[in-house]
């Protein structure tokens, strides 16, 4: 696989070229004067379209770095530094990129770093190096300071909150294994039967379908509603897909909102991954990897792959501000193993100490292999029904309490918050103002833990420790054991049970609420808290139980 390039077009060529007389070239608003990245054709800051570039000096801050030990081209072999940059004219904008030329020992935040370009095909990429004359200086500022994310909600607008019209009245889980070798959608019918059955309905009640993302690229779907209604025969009133949403968990919100508007009674949302058999087809040569030779992605042509990149630039940060470290992320991947030993569906069910942890190989700095999700193969179904269907329905519902789902800060991965994950931050605090129930009031915590990273960023985005207190809090983890402070991903989590993004994490809240989890249920559990996604637009789920 060779390394994706820049696609160029109208709006952006300006910049992948400018390395041909050696200037690096930034977008600006001829009205205001910032400096805009990505190109746009309006300025974000007063609105403007009178729009141009400007020469700059091609010096810049490094305000984050990780090296990359997993992944790699013939041209960029691990290991290699991924950065981020804050160009020196307009410390807004931030460019990922590499940095070259020197020892990645040798970096540390807030070094002056300059430009210079690598000619590949006809771009010009523009990666970094230490300025000779080794200088230093403030890192970019927060455009909203962590603890301040609340000020910047907004308020309900009405009384009258959509969530009490509807419940979880049904789910269901198909196998979830390692490279399974099986048609996805084989999977999603497994998981949608049990849902169906365990709701006490047919196919024929269900009047809504939604999903997240309903695509069928590299093992991240089946191919969403129109899969599902052709193998099934469901005809729907209502119908939702799609990955402008709030993070996996949207589908289960849209459909609250489907129901809440009379569009449907039950609807039926799913999610399916298989991207542990994709990976073994594509090995045997029967699957090709998605995308193809150019990108529109700002962060690909520098090695930037995987999500894991930009979250550890944000992780270096928070070490560095607040004094995290590997062994706060490890309490978390050991938290979630210890759970995943009283589960059967998990798939690392192995007792891990610390010691495992921090031996295991490194992905990219901070993070190692247990501070990653595990790729797997399976499908989870939850039926969300109109509560006053679900009181004659044999499960006791689950009942929706609030939802978070505001977004505060920019959805570009490497504009957004400087600490923490981005898009956490926003809809956490949106969440607690559709609500009086308070953190104190949660009983299980299901957070979504793509990384382990994720997790800590959500703890402190809900408010169950400061900002920048993770450290402390983590410390041991008893605090988030299953008798601590607040049982957090009960089930193993996505580190330990499998990467089934988002949906497991409902599923297991609605096992622990129903009372229903085994060995590893939490005593008197009635209100939990799910997360679904961050860096991209993401949701926050408060739900509890009447009984």
């Amino acid at each position: 696989m060779t390394r994706p390039l820049p696609e160029l077009t109208v709006l952006n060529e300006f910049f992948w070229t400018a390395g041909a007389d050696n200037v690096l070239r930034i977008q600006e608003c001829r009205d205001c004067a910032a400096l805009i990245h990505p190109p746009q054709p309006v300025c974000r800051y007063c609105r403007s379209h009178n729009m141009g570039v400007r020469d700059v000096s091609g010096k810049a801050t490094l305000s984050a770095f990780t090296v990359n030990h997993r992944f790699g081209f013939p041209d960029l072999p691990p290991p290699y530094v991924v950065a981020q940059v804050a160009v020196i004219e307009d410390p807004r904008v931030r460019l990922t990129t590499n940095i070259v030329d020197c020892d990645p020992d040798d970096l540390e935040l807030g070094q002056l770093v300059e430009v210079q370009f690598e000619k590949l095909e006809d771009v010009f990429l523009p990666v970094f190096r230490p300025s000779a004359d080794k200088q230093t200086g403030p890192l970019p500022e927060d455009e909203i300071a962590p603890q301040d994310f609340a000020k910047h909600v907004s308020t309900p607008l009405t009384t009258h909150r959509f969530e009490e019209h509807s419940a979880v009245t049904g789910i269901g889980a198909s196998r979830i294994g390692r490279r399974l070798m099986v048609p996805p959608l084989s999977l999603t019918i497994e998981a949608c039967e049990a849902a169906v059955a365990d709701a006490g309905l047919s196919f024929d009640d269900i009047d809504g379908l939604s999903t997240y993302p309903g695509l069928d690229i590299a093992g991240m779907g089946e191919g969403g509603v129109s899969a599902l209604e052709g193998a099934l025969g469901i005809r729907p009133a209502w119908i939702n897909g799609g990955m402008d949403t709030f993070g996996p968990g949207g589908s289960v919100i849209a459909a609250m909102m489907a129901i809440a508007t009379g569009m449907a009674r039950h609807v039926l949302c799913f999610r399916t991954l298989w991207e542990a058999t994709f990976q073994q087809l594509m090995k045997e040569g029967k699957a090709a990897p998605p995308g193809g030779a150019r990108t529109s992605s700002w962060q690909m042509p520098f090695g930037a792959m995987s999500a894991a990149h930009t979250l550890a630039l944000n992780a270096q940060r928070h070490f560095d501000r607040y004094g995290t470290t590997r062994e706060t992320l490890g309490w978390i991947a050991l938290n979630q193993r210890a759970n995943a030993a009283l589960n059967p569906t998990a798939i690392y069910r192995d007792p891990m100490g610390m010691d495992d942890y921090l031996g295991a190989r490194m992905i990219t700095t901070p993070f190692g292999l247990y501070d990653c999700d595990v790729p797997c193969d399976g499908a989870v179904a939850v039926i969300v029904s109109a509560v006053d269907a679900a009181k004659d329905m044999p499960r006791e519902p689950v009942l929706f309490e609030a939802v978070g789902t505001q977004i505060v800060e920019r959805t570009d991965w490497d504009q957004s918050t400087l600490t923490h994950e981005p898009q956490v931050l926003g809809q956490a605090a949106h969440l607690w103002t559709r609500t009086s129930l308070r953190p104190s009031d949660v009983d299980v915590a299901e957070l979504y833990d793509g990384f382990s990273f994720n997790c800590l960023s959500w703890l402190e985005a809900l408010g169950f420790c400061g900002i920048g207190e993770a450290k402390d809090f983590l410390d041991g983890g008893q605090a988030i054991a299953r008798d601590g402070v607040i049982p957090l991903n009960t089930h193993g989590g996505q580190l330990s049970h499998g990467r089934t993004h988002g949906m497991g994490l409902i599923h297991e809240a609605v096992t622990q609420l129903r009372g229903d989890a085994g060995d590893r249920q939490v005593e008197d559990a009635r209100v939990a808290v799910v997360s679904s996604g961050g860096l991209t637009p993401s949701g926050a789920i408060l739900m509890r139980t009447d009984s």
